[in-house]
């Protein structure tokens, strides 16, 4: 995932927009190597060094998410969101006034970069197609690198211009869990202190069709009891108050055979799945 976004700043780099505009970027090499002393690449270079990863708190995300699939819920825990910083560097080769160069090149890197504060689409690579939220990038971000002197001594280089980038994707820690959607509630009750109980039983369900595809505004009927819904565009019905026992379904939709069928309540969640055949 993390290759994938040097992958994505790559192409943000030669963004073929503004080739005309910044010929010298367009131009250059983009690596991502460690600037150590010696650094001699053989041609015109933009190396972009990943420096530091943590998590963006600010950006955090704690909300669950759910989806429906089928007769399945889905849930999806909050991803991490990490804050990758990257530190850019130019280093010309070939022809006069090598620091002019230098300057001009960080000078497009920053103008180009600070014109995306939220990386588009259509440069994202890999796992970060579709990602969401969007991948917000900070160009120059106030608490990145505060000793650079300190910094290039580590690396045993010596001080040299540059500029950082810090963009924040998110990354799943935990896998998603798959459950069976409630689809049986019951309550009991009774008329007046001491009445008889009486146990209601609510139910849901689907109607697909052939292929597995919830079926809109088709009819269910529980005929013993003379109860009817219909789907909602989901395919999805429900009946709240069902006595327990074993009932008589039907199930009528357009273009599709009626078919009947006994389930019986409180039942498993595939028990109230009806499935119609075409006509």
């Amino acid at each position: 995932m993390i290759d994938d976004l040097s992958r994505t700043l790559k192409a943000v780099l030669h963004d073929a927009a503004f080739a005309l505009a910044f010929p010298e970027l367009h131009a250059a090499e983009i690596v991502f190597d460690r600037p150590l002393d010696p650094f001699n690449p053989a041609s015109t270079t933009v190396d972009v060094f990943l420096y530091d990863l943590r998590e963006n708190q600010e950006l955090r995300l704690n909300e669950v998410t759910t989806t429906v699939v089928g007769d399945q819920i889905v849930t999806h825990p909050a991803n991490l969101r990490l804050a990758c910083s990257y530190l850019i560097t130019a280093w010309p080769v070939g022809g006069t006034d090598l620091p002019f160069q230098e300057h001009k090149l960080l000078a497009q890197v920053l103008r180009q970069l600070s014109h995306y504060p939220i990386i588009p689409e259509n440069f994202l690579q890999g796992t970060l197609i579709g990602q969401d939220p969007p991948l917000p990038m900070v160009t120059l971000h106030p608490d990145a690198l505060k000793n650079l002197a300190e910094f290039w001594s580590s690396l045993g280089s010596k001080l040299k211009p540059s500029l950082t980038v810090t963009v924040t994707i998110s990354v799943p820690v935990f896998s998603d869990l798959n459950d069976y959607i409630v689809t049986t509630h019951t309550t009991n009750f009774a008329q007046g202190f001491g009445g008889p109980e009486e146990t209601l039983i609510q139910i849901g369900g689907r109607v697909l069709d052939n292929h597995a595809n919830g079926l809109a505004g088709a009819i269910v009927d529980v005929l013993d009891m003379g109860l009817r819904e219909t789907t909602d565009e989901k395919g999805q019905f429900n009946f709240v108050s069902v006595t327990a026992g074993v009932h008589s379904v039907r199930a009528i939709a357009t273009g599709f055979q009626a078919h009947t069928q006994s389930i019986t309540v409180p039942g498993l969640p595939d028990d109230y799945v009806i499935q119609l055949a075409p006509l």
